[in-house]
């Protein structure tokens, strides 16, 4: 099921669910009835609820959104570097230049069409692309430079394979979900207590605030599917992508 469609479905189901106890609720309410008697104190705790509520969301998407663009930044980084190495390559011995590309152009290639439905699915990398890297890293620091200029490109090109390495640990660590459970419990706790608090403020069923209620609580199921999208930085709608590998390494992966 397309995330799109759940988006969908749990804001229809949000407002469904609040329109139709707002209803029954009035309803079921006797006629003399007066609902604009709120005591104050209820207004005063509805506003203090909703107000720590925004703060703790705003707070939620904050940290998954700077999660989601750090993993994104790691993938360029990586992209980057294994493209410094591929073109840096070329003052070497067209044999071990040529040995080198080919293990680079591998490697992207696991990347683009096995490792990153792996990572997406399991959160996981996978032991092919460690040795993929490893092939690389034996290609560039087991060559001896024959030249001056050759020991000039060596010590630049050993540090763009650690680049590549750390690049790639942080990808994989970057993978799996960053909100703990009980941060989830706390923001589905809270999304229902200020939801529900409309009914405490004894709205009536007006079609003006029928529909602010239903937008009220669309927005809070938005927002939580947000934060959602955002916690795996790689395995959903709002995903980072290997677009940097495809644009740096045209035709690789294809």
């Amino acid at each position: 099921m397309s995330e799109w469609l759940v988006l969908t479905l749990a804001m229809g189901a949000a407002c469904a669910v609040v329109l139709l106890v707002v209803v029954l609720r009035h309803w079921r309410t006797s006629a003399d009835y007066d609902a604009s008697e709120t005591p104050d104190v209820m207004e005063y705790m509805t506003m203090m609820i909703g107000v720590v509520y925004a703060i703790v969301l705003g707070l939620a998407i904050a940290g998954v959104w700077e999660a989601r663009s750090a993993a994104q930044d790691h993938v360029r980084v990586e992209a980057q570097a294994l493209h410094e190495v591929h073109e840096r390559v070329r003052i070497y011995p067209a044999e071990v230049r040529d040995r080198i590309r080919g293990d680079v152009r591998a490697y992207v290639g696991h990347v683009i069409t096995t490792e990153w439905d792996r990572m997406a699915e399991t959160g996981k990398l996978t032991p092919r692309g460690d040795r993929l890297l490893e092939r690389i890293r034996h290609g560039v620091t087991d060559h001896e430079p024959e030249s001056d200029f050759e020991a000039q490109a060596y010590q630049p090109l050993v540090d763009q394979v650690a680049i590549v390495d750390d690049a790639r640990v942080a990808r994989g660590d970057s993978a799996e979900p960053t909100m703990p459970g009980v941060v989830w419990f706390g923001l589905l706790t809270g999304g229902l207590v200020t939801v529900g608090l409309i009914f405490a403020l004894q709205i009536r069923r007006t079609a003006r605030e029928l529909i602010l209620a239903g937008l009220f609580s669309a927005l809070i199921a938005f927002l939580l599917f947000l934060i959602w999208g955002f916690d795996a930085p790689y395995s959903r709608g709002i995903a980072a992508t290997a677009e940097p590998f495809r644009s740096l390494f045209p035709g690789v992966g294809d």
